[in-house]
């Protein structure tokens, strides 16, 4: 993944997903019942995006890739930041699908009746 167009991709392919622009133009976030589950800026470069992880998760994932730390302007314990030119393609995809699973697993059971999911 090493184009917006290539997340806007994969994440249209999760159920229920919804493109948004809270903090201005430039600031592009995926949301799945109303829970932020990605964050990119479609005008960086290098190319970023940050997702949500388990803390033990994303200690792991820091401590092995140097192109992945704390969330930028995030919860740091709880949030990452990859640079995409720094991690296998399928690595940052993975980690998209664990974010999106981390927060419809955190949504109440009527959010998630609601969704179908």
């Amino acid at each position: 993944m090493n184009s917006v167009a290539a997340i806007r991709e994969v994440c249209a392919g999760l159920a229920h997903s919804q493109e948004t622009f809270p903090f201005g133009p430039g600031a592009l976030v995926f949301k799945v019942g109303g829970k932020m589950y990605a964050l990119t800026d479609i005008h960086a470069e290098p190319l970023t995006l940050s997702l949500k992880v388990r803390p033990e998760r994303g200690e792991e994932l820091r401590a092995k890739y140097p192109a992945i730390v704390p969330g930028y302007h995030l919860n740091k314990r709880h949030w990452v930041t990859l640079n995409l030119g720094g991690v296998p393609a399928d690595l940052a995809r993975t980690l998209l699908h664990e974010s999106y699973a981390l927060v419809v697993g955190g949504l109440i059971r009527a959010q998630r009746a609601e969704l179908e999911l």
